[in-house]
């Protein structure tokens, strides 16, 4: 997908709201799992109902992993029904891949190629030649891992080395990389302070922002340090919405979530940019 043609989804439905498909048959409404593939009966009915006030879907892989080809077959499931049914979403395969070079191209034809997603998560710590296979690929993105929201983060991140903490040199570094326009980044809504000196390195990549909602993040923090004149954001919610209800009304409930959240973002829009 080009980038206008999310920054056109944006506007139109006045949402950068990211729904995060970690599905897990553990949680999932108990009648479902006598469906033939609970996870894709899941996945369709938390689409239906929420497609209206987002913009974008990220399954994480881990979910799909988790159970084999069957969960790999929901994953493919899902996907085609959102290429078919919804194809203005874009699409986000949380995957946190970063390998050598030929082995990186491998994994982005997995997932650009084979599966139609738009992105990729890219974990950065193997450096260039493990980044620029996947940004070779015209209308998609690699979302590299810059400051993320779990505690942990502070265990690397944000050590500082030669003056700079590791995640700048991240940003700073990757700027140099062939096709970097196709870069986005992951930053953590648990980590919005850090927002105003990410945007003066990076002044209008898209960010990709987990830890809204569950993780405690606020979307109002995220939007004051991290907003750009196209937006660029991205804010992820994937627990709040999905599991709203573990009963039968489990999608409407998830409509409502997403609704609540795409109305706190209009208000943010309005704000900074009026009608």
């Amino acid at each position: 997908m080009k980038i206008e043609h999310l920054i056109a989804q944006i506007k139109s439905k006045n949402s950068f709201l990211c729904v995060g498909l970690d599905t897990d048959l553990d949680k999932i409404p108990e009648h479902l799992l006598k469906e033939e593939d609970p996870i894709f009966e899941f996945n369709k009915a938390i689409i239906d109902a929420t497609h209206s006030y987002c913009v974008a879907y990220k399954p994480n892989i881990a979910f799909y992993e988790a159970y084999g080809i069957a969960g790999w077959r929901s994953l493919e499931k899902t996907m085609d029904y959102l290429n078919e049914k919804h194809p203005d979403m874009y699409t986000i395969a949380d995957a946190k891949r970063g390998d050598i070079g030929n082995t990186s191209t491998r994994y982005a034809k997995a997932f650009f190629d084979t599966m139609n997603f738009d992105a990729v998560t890219i974990a950065p710590y193997m450096g260039r030649d493990s980044v620029e296979p996947f940004l070779t690929f015209e209308d998609k993105h690699a979302i590299l891992l810059a400051l993320t929201s779990n505690q942990g983060a502070f265990d690397f991140q944000t050590r500082t080395t030669e003056g700079l903490e590791l995640y700048k040199q991240v940003l700073k570094t990757s700027r140099d990389y062939e096709n970097s326009e196709r870069l986005m980044y992951v930053v953590g809504a648990t980590k919005a302070i850090y927002l105003k000196e990410i945007r003066e390195i990076i002044p209008e990549s898209f960010l990709l922002v987990p830890g809204v909602g569950a993780q405690g993040g606020s979307l109002q923090e995220v939007c004051k340090y991290g907003i750009t004149k196209d937006v660029g954001l991205l804010v992820n919610s994937s627990r709040g919405i999905l599991y709203a209800s573990q009963a039968k009304d489990f999608a409407n409930k998830a409509a409502q979530q997403a609704k609540t959240i795409q109305n706190e973002m209009e208000m943010e829009l309005h704000k900074r940019f009026g009608d």
